[in-house]
Formats: structure tokens, C-alpha cells, sequence
């Protein structure tokens, strides 16, 4: 006899990421801007101090009373992981149980579902309507489905729009028997965080990164903010020294300097808003854009009549963009960037 791989493996669908090379690359939601030298010698200047022989800080305490203070939150409230990927499995493998029901939307961030798998919970999936979100249906759907745990992204990725805070701080409010997860890692580029209502429910994670607006998708860094009963409940099932002593330092180095931080949001914004005016203006000129939506986020949502033929000629220009079925998810790039794109668009929407 041979070894046979479990069926949750074998039947397991992996998230996709872009292999290759391209010049442009607008297809991770990253920041556009590398961090100036003045912040990359004060990096380094950091990591050279990290005594390599010994364990990262099991808690990354430093590192997450820098965070809160930047977040107006209690440190006791933090958790800091491996990226916000560690956070959302750690959440979905413990608590929940082999059987029980997990909630997600659609469409939304694929990974919810896939971590999922792995931990032999049931997934149902809430259906958006032309990319809202119904708070209502949806707290009936949850409660139908007797679910464990929900979870979800608001600004939502990938359609950029967003639910209002106060709808979602009702849908909190209205399932006090389960676990609610949201990921806020857009919010940076909007207003309606529920952050400042965190620490009024103990059954409410936020979830939020340094790869976004922070422009710090290399070392892998995030947090979860919640009630600090949970915050206690999630260190403990984490792994001991799941953050390692170079990303503690360079997180500690960032949020050392909020108003560059801030800085950099602004300045994100404005090459989101170039891109953003320069899609809208060129679905005025062609029916090959169906719709472009209204963006919350650092990218752009855009259904297309053929979005894998334009794809595909985006990519032969070495500009990488997302397909998502009909759709293009286009991540602002830099205003250089953003041209290229726009002109490569209009060419190829000719």
C-alpha cells in the first residue's frame, strides 16, 4: 500500500497569487511606495541591535504598545501575527469546532473559506446583492444556519465597496451568540471603522495589517483588536513565537512615526483617486466597461464585457492586474503607473 493524501487535501483549491514577472504590478492591493531611505536606515539601524541567537518576544509587547497607541486602542486588546493570514486561520481553527457552521459573504476575501477547510468546518456562503450587503437577510441567514462564527471584510475586498458603521456595529449587535469577525484591512482608506466600539462586545475581532496603507507587505505583519478576554483566548492559541524579532523591530520602527504613516494614506488616496477618474471617464467613451464601481479601498472594482480578454492584453504589456470572473480589481499604482495603465486600457478598449 501507498500513502494517501487526506480528501480535505486532494480536493483543496489553492489561492492563486501572480507567478512571473511584470513591470506594473496593480494585482496585490500593495502599496505603490517603497519606504524613503531616511526610514529604511532607521530600519536598519534597528535590526542590527536584535540579538539573533535568542527567541522573538512571545507577546511583541513593544510592538503592540506602539500599535495601540497609533490605533487609539488599549495594548491589552492586541494581538500581533504572522500577517493578517496567521490571525484569520488561528480564529477559524479555534474557535470553532469539526462540523459547526462558519459564515462567509460572497463575493469576498477567498482565504476566509480556504482556511476553513482545513479545520473541517462547514462553510455557507451569504450572497450579496449587486455587491451590498443586506445586514438583515444577512443576520437571518446567520442565525438560520445556526453558525458558529462569522466573518467578513468591510471595505469589501474585492468589490471596494463598504456597509456603514452603523449597519455593521447592528449586525454586531444583533448575533451576541456567536463569534463576528471583521477585517478592516481597507479601512485606513475610509471612514467607519467600528474600532472605537471594540471593547463594548466580547464577541466582536477586528483584524487589521501593515500591507495596505502602512506599505509594509514584506515582513508579514497584523493584529487582531478585540475585547481583551479574546485577546487572552487568541494568545493562547497561538504559537509561541509566531512573530519574528526582524518584523517586532520594524513594526516598532513604523509605528514610531504616525504622521509618516498618515502621510503615506494621503498620499495613496491621490494616486487611487487619479486611477479611479481615469477608469470612470474611460467607460464614458466604451461599452467594453460595464461598470466601474465606487471605491473605498486602494484599488479599483471594475465589471467588464470580456475582463479575461483585457486581462490577458494587460498582461502581455507587462501589467499585472486581478480577474475575478468578469470582473478587473485594479490596485492603484503610482501616478506613472497609473498612466501606463490607463493608456494601456484605452488602447486596448479601442
Amino acid at each position: 500500500m501507498s500513502y494517501q493524501l487526506p480528501e480535505k487535501l486532494l480536493n483543496l483549491t489553492p489561492y492563486a497569487p501572480l507567478e512571473g514577472v511584470a513591470s506594473v504590478r496593480l494585482d496585490a492591493n500593495e502599496s505603490p511606495f517603497s519606504p524613503p531611505e531616511w526610514l529604511r536606515e532607521e530600519i536598519a539601524n534597528s535590526v542590527k541591535s536584535i540579538d539573533f541567537n535568542r527567541y522573538p518576544d512571545p507577546y511583541c509587547v513593544s510592538l503592540c504598545e506602539k500599535a495601540a497607541a497609533f490605533w487609539g486602542v488599549q495594548p491589552s486588546m492586541l494581538v500581533a501575527g504572522n500577517g493578517s493570514d496567521e490571525l484569520i486561520s488561528l480564529i477559524l481553527s479555534w474557535f470553532t469546532n469539526p462540523g459547526e457552521c462558519a459564515v462567509v459573504v460572497s463575493p469576498d476575501f477567498s482565504m476566509y473559506a480556504f482556511y476553513a477547510q482545513s479545520c473541517g468546518v462547514r462553510v455557507e456562503v451569504f450572497p450579496k446583492q449587486q455587491g451590498r450587503l443586506d445586514v438583515d437577510a444577512l443576520t437571518d441567514f446567520v442565525q438560520k444556519k445556526d453558525a458558529r462564527l462569522l466573518i467578513l471584510s468591510n471595505p469589501c475586498n474585492p468589490t471596494s465597496l463598504q456597509a456603514g458603521r452603523e449597519e455593521i456595529l447592528h449586525l454586531v449587535q444583533a448575533l451576541p451568540d456567536l463569534l463576528v469577525v471583521v477585517d478592516e484591512a481597507y479601512m485606513d482608506f475610509s471612514d467607519g471603522s467600528i474600532l472605537s466600539d471594540v471593547n463594548r462586545f466580547d464577541h466582536l475581532i477586528l483584524l487589521k495589517t501593515c500591507s495596505k496603507s502602512i506599505g509594509m507587505a514584506a515582513i508579514r505583519l497584523g493584529f487582531t483588536i478585540s475585547h481583551p478576554t479574546l485577546a487572552i483566548a487568541l494568545k493562547a492559541a497561538k504559537s509561541p513565537y509566531n512573530v519574528n524579532a526582524m518584523t517586532q523591530t520594524v513594526g516598532e520602527v513604523l509605528f514610531s512615526h504616525p504622521n509618516y504613516l498618515r502621510e503615506q494614506c494621503q498620499r495613496i488616496l491621490r494616486c487611487r483617486d487619479m486611477l479611479y477618474q481615469g477608469i470612470l471617464n474611460l467607460s464614458k467613451k466604451t461599452q467594453e466597461i460595464l461598470q466601474v464601481f465606487p471605491t473605498c479601498t486602494n484599488y479599483v472594482y471594475c465589471e467588464m464585457q470580456d475582463a479575461k480578454r483585457v486581462f490577458s492584453a494587460l498582461a502581455e504589456r507587462g501589467i499585472a492586474v486581478r480577474c475575478l470572473g468578469n470582473c478587473l480589481r485594479i490596485c492603484t499604482g503610482t501616478e506613472a503607473e497609473n498612466r501606463i495603465l490607463l493608456e494601456s486600457l484605452a488602447d486596448i478598449l479601442h
